[in-house]
């Protein structure tokens, strides 16, 4: 995979958990960020077979995370929002050992 493409879909995945992590915006924009994680963990997975590291087992169980805490934030907001801030934060650092910088 290029660096380039792997870049952009750790960009994608990590801009969304950042628009979730704000939660400026409300449930629409949650949603918004997780669907960006899922689309950018989705789009990284042919590099992970090429990784010696475990980076996009990382991502993909923030990204698994942050979507159960939105779920659980329909029935307690408080906990909800905080199971969905770890969840982004694992994908955050998940992004920053991947990110490729050549």
């Amino acid at each position: 995979m290029p660096a380039r493409v792997l870049q952009l879909a750790l960009l994608i995945a990590a801009s969304g958990a950042v628009a979730l992590m704000i939660g400026f915006g409300g449930d629409l924009a949650a949603l918004a960020g997780l669907g960006a994680m899922a689309l950018g963990t989705v789009l990284a997975a042919p590099a992970a077979r090429e990784a010696e590291t475990r980076w996009w087992a990382l991502l993909a169980a923030g990204t698994a995370v942050a979507g159960a805490g939105e779920a659980l934030s329909l029935l307690t907001e408080t906990f909800g929002g905080l199971v969905s801030a770890i969840g982004a934060i694992a994908a955050l650092v998940a992004v920053v050992v991947a990110f490729p910088t050549e």
